[in-house]
């Protein structure tokens, strides 16, 4: 009797788990045949086209794709949709940061733990990395894009091709055309979407790998080298040009009298202080010789080449205006920067208020006043402008910097509507996934903002986010604040 009872209790069991499994199994299969659906309603849409806004309108999501989007009036919203009122708010496409460094934080866990949740509650969708160690990138990229971690698109360039020694880390000295063919190729062959160039290289090295890239069928991105000039660079097919490097040079009427001026290194016996004071010299040489006749000529370059721009205006502004006044150290986003990146940033102050007096913050301020004219008068030619961060350089804060850089182009002199472009319909367009992203139409992925306000009415209401929708996905504010705590919680212990 015992063992009967045993035999009919195993059946029972053996029954239930096979119920249970055919139910998992059919739930599977329903939410392949039937994905789940988000209506936003009674939202004031800003496309990303350029378009004016639309007010009470109503975007369906099925799955992660945009399946309708209409006047809220005259759109039809599935019984089953999880709807989300959204009356007084705005719905923008998902931002990209297109200048970041996901590995610069310490591996396997800072991109993880620290950049990745900062990126989301910020609203940032996709990001182009910049730099960084190719095999922590690979892996992260194939963790989101197969579900088992949550962030946005990434892109990314691997290590640097620089000169000898390297400015960063990761890289990979290239001197000569077989290195350049060499680390073109092998770069294409293990998946960078971009090749990127870094400020030490030599001409014949920069053209080396301006030509293998072109030979492999894959763009050239980054700095522009020391030694060459933005001019030459666009000519030579380089795809963007990153932090302005390069470009109030090509401005100046003495161009190449004061290149050849320029020293990487201090000359043997030059003090610190004697190679501020050089640089300080220099710098004013270009900027009283800024020549609006030579810059416009470079833009009109920039136009006809297709040489687009990411002026990391977050990271230059930093710079320009660092004093020991206006150092970050009590900035209250601080929270969220691990201890070992904190670290860095706080060097990398020291290192650029050393030396400097008065009159090289007033030098700093009138270089970033001109590059920011610069900006302005780019995007007034038709040159195409990205928003890009740098993050995490010093003082550029994940997610948040983004925000600044929107801001700042503004500053510049671009409005709302090209700024908002800049982090959306623009990457779209530069990363040719114009088929799949950049603006709020039916076809494309559901990567989304809802603000609490009208950006065009300030830009800085980008950063007042009540949700994000990415891939399909709805993160409402509670869930943002949760990945803000968890980003908060990791840089305590690290």
């Amino acid at each position: 009797m015992p063992c009967y009872t045993y035999l009919v209790k195993l059946h029972w069991f053996l029954l239930a788990a096979l119920v249970l499994l055919s139910a998992l199994s059919l739930a599977n299969s329903c939410s392949k045949i039937f994905p789940p659906i988000l209506a936003i309603t009674h939202v004031t849409l800003i496309d990303g086209t350029g378009a004016a806004p639309q007010s009470d309108m109503t975007v369906v999501i099925r799955g992660t794709t945009i399946v309708a989007v209409g006047p809220s009036v005259s759109t039809s919203i599935p019984s089953r949709a999880n709807t989300v009122n959204a009356t007084g708010k705005f719905l923008i496409p998902g931002l990209a940061d297109m200048h970041i460094h996901l590995t610069g934080s310490g591996e396997p866990d800072g991109s993880r733990e620290f950049i990745l949740p900062l990126l989301i509650a910020n609203g940032i969708t996709t990001a182009r990395d910049m730099g960084g160690y190719l095999d922590d990138l690979k892996k992260l990229r194939e963790e989101i894009n197969s579900g088992k971690r949550f962030g946005p698109q990434i892109v990314f360039a691997g290590p640097y091709l620089d000169g000898n020694p390297p400015s960063f880390q990761p890289s990979i000295v290239v001197q000569n055309a077989t290195e350049a063919q060499t680390a073109v190729h092998q770069l294409k062959t293990d998946g960078v979407d971009f090749i990127k160039v870094q400020s030490r290289l030599s001409a014949p090295a920069y053209f080396a790998i301006a030509a293998a890239a072109h030979k492999e069928g894959i763009r050239f991105v980054g700095h522009v080298p020391d030694v060459v000039s933005p001019f030459v660079a666009s000519n030579a097919g380089q795809a963007s040009i990153e932090h302005l490097t390069g470009i109030l040079l090509a401005c100046s009427s003495r161009e190449d009298e004061l290149r050849q001026q320029q020293v990487p290194a201090p000359p043997v016996g030059e003090t610190p202080a004697e190679l501020v004071i050089r640089q300080r010299r220099w710098q004013q040489e270009v900027l009283n010789s800024y020549s609006p006749q030579k810059a416009d000529s470079l833009f009109k370059k920039f136009v006809a080449n297709h040489t687009w721009q990411t002026p990391t205006l977050p990271l230059l502004l930093d710079l320009a205006y660092l004093t020991p006044a206006t150092d970050r150290a009590n900035d209250p986003r601080l929270k969220y920067i691990p201890g070992n990146v904190k670290k860095i940033w706080e060097q990398g102050s020291r290192g650029s208020l050393a030396n400097r007096t008065d009159a090289d913050f007033a030098q700093r301020a009138e270089l970033i006043e001109r590059s920011l004219g610069v900006v302005r008068d780019m995007s007034a030619a038709g040159v195409k402008i990205l928003a890009g961060t740098d993050s995490v350089a010093p003082n550029v804060f994940p997610g948040f910097s983004l925000h600044e850089s929107l801001a700042d182009l503004v500053r510049a002199g671009l409005t709302p509507m090209q700024a908002i472009q800049a982090a959306t319909s623009s990457p779209a367009e530069f990363l040719e996934r114009e088929a799949q992203q950049g603006i709020i139409t039916v076809g494309k992925r559901a990567d989304l903002v809802l603000l609490d306000a009208n950006p065009l009415d300030d830009i800085h209401n980008t950063g007042k986010i009540n949700a994000v929708v990415l891939n399909g996905r709805l993160i409402n504010r509670a869930d943002l604040d949760a990945l803000l705590k968890k980003a908060e919680q990791f840089a305590a212990t690290h």
